[in-house]
C-alpha cells in the first residue's frame, strides 16, 4: 500500500509540476504579491507604529514569511476545486490508482514550490535590513516549521476546494483567507489590541508560528503575558499543525474517494 502511495503521489507530483509549467501566472502571483506587501508595509504602514523603522521591519519580515505559509490555504483550494470543477478528479477515480496519491502530490508540489518562491522573499528582507541572529541551528527549525505550516495550510484548503467544488466560490473563498493575518501578531503586536480581539489573534494558528519564527531566528523574545500558544509558541505551532493535518487529510482523502461528497 505504501509503496502504490510513493508510485502514485510521484506521478501526480510530476502533474502538477507540468501544470506549473504551463500556467506559471498563480504560482508567479503567489509569490510575488507578499514581497510587493513586504515593502508596502515595510516603509508605508510601519512608519506610523511606534517602533523605529528598521525594528519594524526586523519584526515584520518574519510575520510575512508566516503570511506567505498561510497562503497554501488560498492555493490549496484553488487548485483542488478546478479539479472538481472540471471533471479531472472523476477522470483519476476512474484509473486503477491510490485515491491519497491524487491531493498528496498536490500538497507536496505546492511544498516545493514554496519553499523555492520564499528564497526571493528572504532576499528583499535581508535587502531590508532583517538579519538571522539566532544561529544556524535555530534558522533551520524555523525554516521546516515554516514548511510544516505551509503543508498543513495547503491540506485545509484541498479539504476547502473539494468541498466547495466551484472555481468561483473557491476564489471568493480564497479571497477571505486575506484577512487571517491580518488577525495575528504577523504585521502588528497584539498587545495594543482590545481584549477580546488579542484573543482572538493569539489563538489564531499564525500568532503561534510568527511568534515561533521571531524566537527561533532571534528576532523578537517570546511574550509571557500572551494566551498559552503564543507564549509556548513552538509547541503551540507544532500542535496547530498537528491538529489541521489530523482533522484534514483523511476528510480531503474521503471527499477525493467520494467526489466531494
Amino acid at each position: 500500500m505504501s509503496t502504490a502511495i510513493l508510485y502514485d503521489g510521484t506521478a501526480m507530483l510530476g502533474r502538477h509540476f507540468q501544470r506549473i509549467k504551463h500556467a506559471p501566472a498563480i504560482p508567479i502571483m503567489t509569490q510575488t504579491m507578499p514581497i510587493v506587501f513586504l515593502l508596502f508595509f515595510g516603509y508605508v504602514f510601519g512608519s506610523a507604529l511606534a517602533m523605529p523603522g528598521s525594528d519594524y521591519r526586523a519584526y515584520l519580515v518574519p510575520g510575512m514569511l508566516v503570511a506567505t505559509a498561510a497562503n497554501g490555504i488560498m492555493t490549496g483550494m484553488f487548485t483542488s476545486a478546478q479539479d472538481t470543477h472540471r471533471g479531472v478528479m472523476d477522470r483519476f477515480r476512474t484509473l486503477p490508482m491510490t485515491r491519497a496519491a491524487i491531493p498528496l502530490g498536490q500538497s507536496v508540489a505546492d511544498l516545493v514550490t514554496t519553499a523555492v518562491g520564499l528564497v526571493p522573499l528572504i532576499l528583499v528582507g535581508l535587502a531590508m535590513g532583517w538579519r538571522i541572529e539566532g544561529g544556524v541551528p535555530g534558522a533551520v527549525a524555523a525554516f521546516g516549521l515554516l514548511l510544516l505550516f505551509r503543508f498543513a495550510t495547503t491540506w485545509v484548503g484541498i479539504l476547502l476546494g473539494v468541498v466547495s467544488q466551484s472555481e468561483e466560490a473557491a476564489g471568493q473563498l480564497g479571497g477571505a483567507t486575506f484577512m487571517l493575518p491580518l488577525l495575528s501578531n504577523a504585521y502588528i503586536p497584539t498587545d495594543g489590541m482590545p481584549g477580546w480581539v488579542r484573543t482572538l489573534a493569539e489563538y489564531n494558528p499564525i500568532s503561534a508560528v510568527c511568534t515561533a519564527i521571531r524566537d527561533l531566528f532571534g528576532n523578537a523574545p517570546v511574550p509571557q503575558d500572551a494566551a498559552w500558544p503564543v507564549a509556548h509558541p513552538v509547541a503551540g505551532s507544532l500542535i496547530w499543525c498537528a491538529v489541521l493535518l489530523l482533522l484534514c487529510v483523511p476528510t480531503a482523502v474521503r471527499r477525493y474517494t467520494r467526489g466531494g461528497r
